[in-house]
């Protein structure tokens, strides 16, 4: 088969490999920002396949984001050279007719053949297992050539930090690292945790002379996510400040955090009436939050600055029941709790005064949906970094911080001293409403409208 192929032997491929082009198309489906589950399933492939396929290359797909070369066949071709050899058309009309050289083409018969049985069968699977195997250049990392470098990254990554007089300070105890999830941010052991760029620079500074003493920060991370590379010790990643043991992609980074925001609910598709608080109606809601994960909700009335507050008690079983992953939110402020906590606000006045409610960009409206199907109320969020799109809230949350300070639980608070707060807000005289309060001016327009 030597003779035959010009390959020597070759270990079997086992089951059918995905294709190199699947992949590619799983990566560039990645870089749009979406999760491993969900581009395996856009290129056809298992969900469990494309969340290997991330974690193998530990979130960077290198040479994977970017297209097959044209001077290679692709699996495609591959397939039409197996239905024409099969139909005992020759290598020359099959090069015409895919238009590549003969020269290719016979090569190709050749040496990707499948050699099971002692005789040379051409099979496009096989052939492109053949080829990518072949097609590996393995070249072992900088940093497992280089025990010295290595020596070096390594320690400023975890090195133990030292008080002025050289003691070694262990700080808190941390878990050990059991692959993708980092230990808590409150148990995170203190290291020098030098980032890799601060390294790639620094050896220049303290290697001079020696050229063999240089690497990439990039090369840094490619060794602590990357699995296969074997140039540094896995658990590293935990040391460096994000503490992911994943890259995240930069689109799916800046998508994950208003994944609940489309087009259709942005303020700029709000109705014109609610700009010049001509009507009653049109709302602005927050959350101020405290310690320990608590919050209260504040809801304003853009034309009668009409204050409501929402009080949002912790689930039971709060800081009581172990976290579970994906598990319900116990913090008070979940989306879930969040959504019937506001729909029973709403209840509270007539649904003429509820047409609209602009919210920030928090999750804990992330099921606004919801809440607008059941309640009536059309929900808009406000742009990014734009608080002052919400002005009328954003200055109730600070004369709400009179009573209920930065830095204190909120939930020491009950449903009946939170709305204790809120009466004497909507009783307290505005200079915008002509020294009138805002129950005052409310009541003055209900009474119009009746």
């Amino acid at each position: 088969m030597q003779k035959l192929t010009g390959r020597g032997p070759m270990r079997s491929p086992g089951a059918p490999s995905h294709r190199r082009e699947t992949e590619h198309q799983f990566w560039r489906q990645i870089a749009t920002g979406i999760t491993s589950e969900k581009a395996a399933e856009a290129v056809g492939v298992s969900q469990p396949v494309g969340t290997r396929w991330f974690r193998h290359r530990g979130g960077m797909p290198l040479f994977m984001s970017k297209p097959v070369s044209g001077r290679y066949l692709s699996f495609a071709e591959r397939e039409e050279i197996g239905v024409l050899r099969a139909q005992d058309v020759g290598v020359r009309e099959i090069a015409r007719r895919i238009g590549r050289s003969p020269s290719t083409v016979s090569r190709e018969l050749t040496r990707n053949a499948a050699t099971r049985g002692g005789v040379l069968e051409y099979r496009a699977s096989v052939a492109q297992w053949k080829s990518e195997l072949a097609a590996r250049r393995p070249k072992p990392a900088k940093l497992v050539k280089n025990p010295r470098l290595r020596q070096y990254v390594q320690d400023r990554l975890e090195g133990k930090i030292h008080d002025a007089q050289g003691r070694e300070v262990a700080g808190p105890q941390q878990a050990p690292f059991i692959g993708r999830n980092k230990p808590h941010r409150g148990d995170r052991k203190w290291v020098n945790g030098w980032s890799p760029e601060q390294i790639a620079n620094r050896l220049q500074v303290d290697f001079p002379e020696d050229q063999s003493m240089r690497i990439s920060h990039e090369a840094i991370y490619q060794a602590l996510y990357i699995q296969g590379r074997g140039a540094l010790k896995r658990e590293l990643v935990s040391y460096l400040r994000s503490g992911r043991a994943l890259r995240v992609p930069r689109a799916r980074a800046q998508a994950a955090a208003w994944a609940h925001v489309n087009e259709e609910v942005m303020i700029s598709n709000r109705p014109a009436e609610v700009e010049d608080r001509a009507v009653p109606g049109h709302w602005e809601g927050d959350l101020i939050i405290g310690l320990g994960r608590s919050a209260i909700g504040t809801l304003v009335e853009r034309s009668s600055r009409f204050t409501m507050l929402v009080h949002l008690p912790r689930e039971e079983g709060y800081g009581l029941t172990p976290r579970v992953k994906n598990g319900p939110a116990l913090a008070g402020y979940g989306a879930i709790t969040m959504t019937n906590a506001l729909k029973r606000t709403v209840a509270k006045l007539p649904s003429q005064l509820w047409q609209s409610l602009t919210w920030d960009r928090g999750k804990e409206l992330s099921d606004h949906a919801r809440f607008t199907i059941e309640s009536g109320v059309k929900v808009f969020f406000a742009d990014p970094h734009s608080p002052w799109q919400r002005g009328t809230n954003e200055n109730t949350n600070g004369l709400l911080r009179q009573y209920f300070p930065k830095g204190t639980d909120l939930s020491r608070w009950s449903e009946q001293e939170i709305q204790a707060v809120a009466r004497t807000l909507n009783n307290r005289p505005r200079k915008t409403l002509g020294w009138k309060t805002p129950a005052e001016a409310l009541n003055d327009y209900l009474k119009s409208a009746a």
